[in-house]
């Protein structure tokens, strides 16, 4: 059964706010995650029990998994420089 794929308000915003090409390229990882929330080139961030990350060019997606409720709730699409800051 695949996961649930959220996104949290800002997390929204900040994607939708990138330029079309960018956003097809994310969104193409993006559409994967329900299926395979772990996928080959995921890593998990220290320090931060549940958070994952994917590399889409310059950009870095930042999300979470729940396992026991089976969702994936994106918290970060930003670039790189600005990904970690704040955690």
């Amino acid at each position: 059964m695949p996961y649930r794929l959220d996104f949290v308000s800002s997390a929204r915003r900040e994607f939708l706010a990138l330029p079309p090409g960018i956003q097809r390229r994310i969104d193409t990882h993006l559409v994967l995650l329900p299926e395979e929330p772990r996928p080959r080139g995921a890593k998990s961030l220290k320090g931060h029990a549940g958070l994952y990350r994917i590399r889409v060019g310059e950009y870095r997606v930042v999300y979470e998994i729940d396992d026991p409720a089976r969702v994936v709730t994106v918290t970060r699409v930003r670039l790189r420089a600005r990904a970690y800051r704040n955690l």
